[in-house]
């Protein structure tokens, strides 16, 4: 395996799987559809889906159909802000066309496929380049979709969420997340988040539903703490 790792391609089968390793794993559907338990979580790999398995992470997988996927296996330690406890997500848009070159490429034995091509899937997925990178001029940032991390954010309010999670949802580093934070909304990651969860508490309070029913749904400690939390916003 290369300094940023070892491009495949793979086709998985009926017959079921199951290991470990040692290095993350990146998985990119191209064809059929690739099932796996990750960590004792349910992931479908399908094509334009993806998946990024954490080293040590016990995965089983079976494919009834067959299914092709693009595989890199790596230990650069950059993969650990994709690598999050939800590990299905959707590659980043810059990721798939290279992800479908990169799989042209290796079925036609192109060798600089294999010499770049991890480097520049990285770089892809995190969507800002590597800090080893050298730098030619100014780089156009990905844009975060708010509006889908506020949605993704409204469905969590059962856990305790982090700037580690939001972070790992739009395939950032917690202090890329941060700052991208105050540019984008003029605030810090903690504060937007609380914005957004006292946000749909006073859409459901507004609704008529009880204070406690409210408190349960959007996380609050107890009816108490979000009763005060709707009076500091009207009263600051």
């Amino acid at each position: 395996m290369g300094p940023t790792g070892l491009l495949s391609l793979r086709r998985y089968g009926a017959s079921p799987g199951s290991h470990s390793h040692d290095h993350f794993q990146i998985l990119l559907g191209l064809s059929g559809a690739l099932d796996l338990e990750v960590a004792g979580r349910g992931v479908r790999v399908a094509p334009g889906g993806g998946c990024v398995i954490a080293p040590g992470d016990r995965h089983d997988f079976e494919s009834s159909h067959g299914s092709v996927c693009l595989v890199l296996d790596s230990t650069h330690p950059d993969w650990a802000h994709c690598a999050s406890p939800r590990r299905a997500t959707t590659p980043p848009a810059d990721a798939l066309p290279l992800a479908h070159y990169l799989a042209g490429a290796l079925h036609q034995g192109r060798p600089l496929a294999q010499t770049h091509g991890p480097a520049l899937l990285l770089e892809a997925w995190l969507g800002s380049p590597h800090p080893d990178t050298p730098q030619h001029g100014p780089t156009r940032r990905r844009a975060i979709d708010w509006p889908a991390l506020q949605q993704w954010a409204a469905q969590q309010w059962h856990r305790e969420l982090t700037v580690a999670d939001l972070a790992a949802q739009v395939h950032l580093s917690s202090s890329q997340f941060a700052a991208r934070c105050r540019d984008d909304q003029g605030m810090g990651a903690m504060a937007w988040l609380r914005g957004q969860r006292l946000a749909q508490a006073r859409l459901l309070r507004s609704s008529g539903m009880a204070v406690a029913e409210v408190a349960r749904r959007t996380g609050y400690r107890s009816p108490s703490a979000l009763t005060a939390a709707l009076r500091r916003h009207h009263n600051p």
